[in-house]
């Protein structure tokens, strides 16, 4: 099952069910994924976003979500970050399993082993294989100087 498809069967899920919060942070989904659809057909695409466009889609709206419970922990308003914490719980229903530092590791010498990279230069050419293989499983931004400090 495509994930599109996924979250809309929550989304009537939810609407069944009555769980306004759940509805809410799959509307949210849904809007998302229609304005990354149009902004792919406006590009000249036939079809609309892909698989690998939602897992984008989804993993940045769960870093604007952990920021965003960040900013109102700081500043004492822990009702907010509560609800912000459970459109996160939400938005990884739809995201692969995220993997763990080992696993990690283990794919940073892959994509090393297979793109041939030997120093920083090739830095680019390792972090495009991880993305096209890893998109939704792991955080790029920790990986960066992972791949890094194995190039140099």
């Amino acid at each position: 099952m495509q994930l599109r498809d996924r979250v809309s069967a929550g989304l009537k899920d939810a609407m069944r069910n009555k769980q306004a919060d759940r509805l809410s942070t799959l509307r949210l989904i849904t809007a998302a994924i229609k304005d990354r659809d149009i902004a792919t057909r406006a590009e000249g695409a036939t079809e609309g976003a892909t698989d690998a466009d939602v897992l984008q889609i989804l993993g940045k709206m769960v870093k604007q979500r952990q920021e965003s419970a960040r900013a109102y922990e700081e500043g004492g308003r822990l009702e907010l970050a509560e609800k912000e914490r459970n459109e996160i719980l939400v938005l990884e229903e739809f995201l692969p399993r995220q993997l763990d530092e080992e696993e990690v590791e283990k794919a940073i010498a892959e994509a090393i082993a297979a793109t041939g990279a030997e120093s920083i230069r090739d830095m680019g050419k390792v972090m495009g294989a991880l993305k096209a293989k890893y998109t939704g499983q792991m955080d790029f931004g920790s990986v960066g100087p992972q791949v890094k400090s194995q190039l140099g």
